[in-house]
């Protein structure tokens, strides 16, 4: 991950914790929907219900702030923690001031509308936001839509190879 990338992903996450917090309230307000609906606001944000769960073990649903500027998504420390997840490793990132943070990853799975996708995860620490990052949109074939800011199905391609003329030929 580059560090452009790294900014990108925690400069939205000090968004989403500022606008949770009330200091985005001049924006724009959230709309809460039924579960598993996507909703958006004023500014272009989008918000989407998943489950999340550990690998055989209960999954409880939460809220996300769709964030098609990060890789990872990032979990708040009382989901990873009430889910019993544990760190596989810890990466480097890099925040919007130019400080570098260190911050534990690990991996759960996600499930929205019937499709289950495993997908790794950042823990987040205290005041943390839950963020939906592209790594776990595209690890459940969605993507999300600037237009009409709705998540919706990748328009899956796979390459295949062709037998060289050569090859062929004998």
């Amino acid at each position: 991950m580059t560090p452009v990338m790294a900014v990108a992903m925690f400069a939205s996450a000090t968004f989403a914790s500022h606008w949770r917090r009330g200091l985005g309230a001049v924006y724009s307000k959230r709309l809460l929907l039924p579960s598993g609906s996507c909703t958006n606001t004023r500014m272009g944000m989008t918000y989407v219900d998943l489950e999340v769960a550990r690998e055989g073990s209960p999954g409880r649903v939460v809220r996300f702030l769709v964030d098609s500027g990060a890789f990872y998504s990032l979990l708040p420390r009382t989901v990873w923690q009430d889910l019993g997840l544990a760190p596989t490793r810890r990466m480097d990132f890099v925040l919007a001031d130019g400080t570098t943070i260190a911050r534990d990853v690990s991996h759960c799975l996600f499930t929205y509308r019937g499709t289950r996708a495993p997908s790794p995860v950042i823990l987040g620490e205290p005041n943390d936001e839950a963020l939906l990052g592209t790594i776990t949109l595209e690890n459940l074939g969605l993507v999300l839509n600037p237009f009409e800011r709705t998540l919706r199905p990748i328009r899956a391609r796979l390459a295949t190879a062709l037998p060289s003329t050569a090859s062929a030929v004998a």
